[in-house]
């Protein structure tokens, strides 16, 4: 090697490394970032002008309006509200409905769902498409018939004060099931098909019969799916207050949601006290959601990688 060459050599080893520079961010990413958090504010206002409407007293509000900048903060009205809408009775009101609706539903909806998803027979599609058909069919059709159906049909007394299945707690949870059985079975379905027919097959081989085969392999696996359709599910019963207004005539069997009347009168509503009830209300979903956070999200990302 020349000395020309050997220079070069000891000038390159002894030059400093230019500074690594840093990827420009794009505009597209800066414009996504502010959609999103532009839309995480326009989601959440509602929720935090409700707080915000709770925390101040109705004298301030009705003085100076809504839309003014507050004086005093307190919990007044979460207390008055729990005490006026007697929220621990309606509260048990609503788990009463909501958790056997629940249990029901994601045990009818398996069943079915493994026997449209992993057996072989003529019937299934048409099945399947049988309880979907329940989705498509608006509540407020079927009000009048049911009405008049539940007024028809005997319970013991154990099940019923009345001794009919309107103004009872089996009712709502039976329509509850009728409705939200077919979206289950769907959701249900569509996963148990992307689980191996080898294991059942192998469970097959060894002796293992249908039940035990749900039981055993095809219940666990969807472990994920049915909590996520339990978190949905806990929040549609028990948000509901359609079924609980038409069929239910005694007002201290109502759930939750029928607390909220209480909190209004014929000529003045205190939208303050109203504000703070709401937000009691939604706590038990919001509690529920974040028990089940985790299989949520697992249930609802599930078979998004496969082919």
């Amino acid at each position: 090697m020349t000395d020309a060459a050997l220079t070069d050599t000891a000038v390159a080893v002894r030059q400093p490394k230019q500074p690594r520079q840093k990827p420009k961010v794009k505009r597209s990413r800066i414009g996504l970032h502010t959609f999103l958090a532009l839309s995480t504010l326009l989601w959440v206002s509602p929720i935090l002008w409700s707080i915000f409407t709770a925390m101040r007293p109705y004298s301030e509000t009705s003085q100076y309006g809504f839309v003014s900048w507050p004086k005093h903060f307190n919990f007044d009205n979460f207390k008055a509200a729990w005490t006026q809408a007697q929220f621990p009775h309606y509260f048990w009101n609503s788990i009463i409905v909501a958790v056997p609706a629940i249990v029901l539903i994601l045990l009818f909806s398996s069943a079915i769902a493994f026997v449209v998803s992993r057996l072989s027979f003529r019937w299934n599609v048409p099945l399947l498409v049988f309880f979907m058909a329940a989705n498509l069919l608006p509540e407020q059709i079927i009000l009048q018939p049911l009405y008049r159906l539940y007024l028809d049909i005997p319970l013991p007394t154990w099940l019923s004060d009345s001794g009919l299945m309107y103004d009872s707690y089996l009712g709502l949870i039976l329509i509850n099931v009728a409705f939200q059985t077919g979206f289950c079975t769907f959701v249900l379905s569509n996963y148990m098909k992307t689980i191996p027919k080898s294991l059942t097959e192998a469970a097959r081989v060894d002796g293992a019969g249908v039940a035990r085969q749900y039981f055993k392999i095809i219940l666990p696996l969807t472990r994920p799916a049915l909590a996520a359709l339990a978190t949905l599910e806990f929040t549609f019963i028990y948000n509901n207050f359609l079924w609980a207004l038409i069929l239910i005539n005694n007002g201290s069997k109502r759930p939750i949601t029928a607390a909220l009347n209480n909190l209004q009168g014929e000529f003045f509503t205190n939208n303050n006290l109203l504000a703070a009830g709401a937000l009691m209300t939604a706590i038990p979903t919001v509690l529920v959601f974040a028990a089940l956070q985790r299989h949520f999200v697992n249930g609802l990302t599930l078979g998004s990688n496969k082919g």
